[in-house]
Order: C-alpha cells, then sequence, then structure tokens
C-alpha cells in the first residue's frame, strides 16, 4: 500500500501565475516578490514584510533580529525539524530541549517554566 506523504494542492489560477513568472527572466527576485512582500505586509498589519527561500531561513534571520549570540542558551523543543536547532547552533549558541505537551504538541509551559528554574538555580 503507498500512503503519500502530502497529496499536490495546486489550482489552475496557480499554475497559470507560476508560468507568467517562468516565463520571464526573474525566476526570484523581480517585481512579484515585491508584489507578494507589500502585500504581505498590509495583511499583517506591518510596514513591511521580508520573503525568504525557506523556513531555515527564516528562523536563522529571527535568531540575528532577536541578537542570539555565542554562549546563549534558547530553550525550543525536540519535537521539530532540524532547523529549529541548527539555527541556534549556527549562531553558536546553546539549544536547551524542553518536551511538549502531549495534547497541542506545543512546549509544555509548565515544562518550560521548571526548566528555567533549573537553569537559573545552575548559576
Amino acid at each position: 500500500m503507498k500512503i503519500p506523504l502530502s497529496n499536490p494542492d495546486i489550482t489552475e489560477l496557480e499554475k497559470e501565475k507560476i508560468l507568467e513568472v517562468l516565463n520571464t527572466p526573474n525566476l526570484s527576485l523581480g517585481p512579484k516578490l515585491d508584489e507578494f512582500e507589500r502585500k504581505f505586509a498590509a495583511y499583517i498589519s506591518s510596514k513591511y514584510a521580508i520573503a525568504v527561500n525557506s523556513g531555515t531561513s527564516g528562523l536563522h534571520l529571527c535568531m540575528r533580529a532577536l541578537g542570539i549570540k555565542d554562549g546563549d542558551l534558547v530553550l525550543t523543543t525536540p519535537f521539530s525539524f532540524i532547523s529549529s536547532a541548527n539555527c541556534i547552533l549556527f549562531e553558536r549558541a546553546t539549544p536547551v530541549f524542553v518536551d511538549i505537551d502531549e495534547k497541542t504538541l506545543n512546549i509544555d509551559i509548565d515544562k518550560l517554566e521548571d526548566k528555567i528554574k533549573q537553569l537559573k538555580t545552575q548559576d
């Protein structure tokens, strides 16, 4: 039995828009990128939005924007894609793993608080 990882969900309109870009000299930069950033910024009520090539790049920019640096401890969950920890490591910081809540599958707030207390007593 074959179980697909995911089925494509691409409409004819999306295919048309992709072909519009493919028929120009601008595959990654250009007017469509500028338009997307402007529209996304408006959608989230922000002055600016910056598109990146991947979620990993976005996470890395967040590390930089937050000023994460060599020697910092960053709490994260091990129940995530490897990029979550790799972006921390790339900035020479240390990922500190906190388990997830079994119901939400997000980081467990109670365990997060316990980990912070534990780290403070180690200082």
